[in-house]
């Protein structure tokens, strides 16, 4: 697969709900064969486990938790080789949705990765909630099938996925909209310090999928109890990303 580089990336703003950052983007990615798996949740059952200072992004009176397996491919950083042990690796999110100061972003109750270095770069440079994790992917029968298991816990899935229609481009103010096309994430520390980590990527090209999920507890992990109710699914089968720094939420400076 071809990598565009990153000019031919920043090119693209028009989709964007607001500018570029000021300042160099400072990492690098493509995520691959990544599965959105949603489903909906009464606000009063996700509001506890979200920081006070991260308002929840509601659609229709719901809050939405996102489980997301993937894989992260030529992780790198601006200017610098790749860095061996976190440049191609597994990993699996469990999210919901928040906006700060009029910007919609991800908050993520844990992130699980099967490569130690990524772990550590993602709790030490972005504060962000990861864990180690025994993991693998396949591809069997036109299925990917997923699995990854928790160092420590009992967080763990088993789960195979495959397109189930062809592409498209979720329209603005649709459901498809609100649960992917978001390009910020935010943490916030014991003290209610709100920070916010901006992305940029092209608009995601999306499909309908269809999953079957033998084990999955990674909610149940995070404090969540999902519903029976089937989730929401798509699958995206590639997506080229650049991540900035860390800043505090309110003091960005953006450029046209």
């Amino acid at each position: 697969m071809s990598v565009p580089a990153p000019g031919a990336l920043l090119e693209q703003q028009t989709h964007r709900p607001w500018p570029l950052p000021a300042g160099p983007w400072v990492m690098r990615q493509t995520w691959e064969s990544l599965l959105f798996a949603h489903w909906p949740l009464p606000p009063d059952a996700v509001r506890p486990l979200v920081p006070a200072s991260l308002p929840l992004d509601l659609l229709d009176g719901s809050a939405w938790v996102g489980i997301v397996p993937f894989k992260v491919r030529n992780s790198r950083p601006r200017a610098l080789p790749t860095v061996p042990g976190a440049k191609d690796f597994l990993e699996l999110n469990v999210r919901t949705y928040v906006t700060v100061e009029g910007k919609p972003g991800v908050y993520f109750f844990s992130l699980d990765a099967e490569s130690v270095l990524a772990v550590l770069g993602g709790r030490t440079l972005y504060r962000l909630p990861y864990f180690q994790a025994r993991m693998d992917r396949r591809e069997e029968n036109g299925w990917t099938v997923y699995y990854s298991s928790r160092a420590r816990g009992e967080a763990s899935l088993l789960a195979r996925y495959r397109a189930a229609g062809d592409v498209f481009t979720a329209a603005p103010g649709t459901l498809d909209h609100f649960l992917t096309e978001r390009y910020c994430l935010y943490t916030a520390g014991r003290s209610g310090r709100v920070w916010r980590v901006d992305i940029h990527h092209p608009p995601w090209r999306l499909l309908p999928a269809e999953a079957e999920f033998t084990r999955n507890t990674m909610a149940e992990a995070a404090g969540l109890a999902l519903p029976a109710t089937p989730p929401l699914l798509h699958l995206a089968p590639a997506q080229h990303v650049l991540i900035w720094p860390p800043r505090r939420s309110g003091t960005v400076t953006v450029t046209g």
